[in-house]
């Protein structure tokens, strides 16, 4: 049987401000199996993006324990958090954060290339996906010649360059109208499965919410 692809136990996340001590997050307890998507759901403002954090070893300061494809990360020097969220993370940001001055194929490629991929590899990985993501028209497009649904499906398609286990989605579809967002989480959620990747998305829409497979509820802290 396969490790998860996250466990979570007793995480915790406490901040200072005027003095005061502020618990974000109070005993977070997560499992997500490999293949599994799970909508994060809670308003703004409850943790949701410091629990991806935490997840995707973005930051320390978290008490607890984080495992990632079976690798105790809590703890890991920086190079080897560095490798764990290279080698098994995609990430997907409500703004793209696309590289303004390369073209939607080169925005894919990328991470490919940091990651030893051979050039010719990470070309024919990039198109496919924006070929499958109905993009394969606009390969030499920069963003700033994109629609913002069309950039955030090249955002989709980075985050799955390099096949990671998990996909964290922080409101991948916030920035966009509800048309757009239909479509784009549409194709997202038709992607990561056909991958077989599993995939955290952090969302306050309910409605979304209800298209993945399972959801997590964050609530003063602690997952209901």
């Amino acid at each position: 049987m396969s490790d998860p692809v996250v466990r979570l136990t007793g995480l915790t996340r406490s901040f200072s401000q005027g003095g005061e001590r502020i618990d974000v997050l109070r005993g977070v307890d997560l499992t997500i199996e490999p293949g599994e998507i799970v909508a994060l759901l809670g308003p703004s403002g409850t943790g949701k993006s410091t629990m991806l954090q935490a997840v995707g070893l973005l930051e320390g300061g978290f008490g607890g324990r984080i495992e990632i494809a079976g690798v105790d990360a809590t703890d890991l020097p920086s190079a080897d958090r560095t490798a764990l969220r290279r080698n098994h993370l995609g990430f997907v940001y409500q703004f793209h954060h696309l590289l303004p001055d390369f073209s939607a194929e080169e925005n894919v490629m990328l991470p490919q290339l940091v990651s030893g991929t051979p050039r010719g590899q990470a070309m024919e990985r990039a198109r496919e996906l924006l070929a499958s993501l109905a993009l394969d028209h606009r390969l030499t497009h920069r963003p700033s010649q994109l629609s913002g649904g069309e950039q955030q499906r090249v955002a989709v398609a980075r985050a799955l360059a390099n096949r990671p286990k998990l996909v964290l989605a922080d409101e991948p579809t916030g920035n966009l109208d509800e048309v757009t967002s239909d479509k784009v989480l549409a194709q997202f959620l038709e992607l990561v499965r056909g991958h077989g990747s599993a995939a955290l998305v952090a969302t306050h829409n309910e409605r979304l919410a209800a298209r993945m497979d399972r959801i997590a509820r964050l609530h003063d802290g602690v997952l209901a």
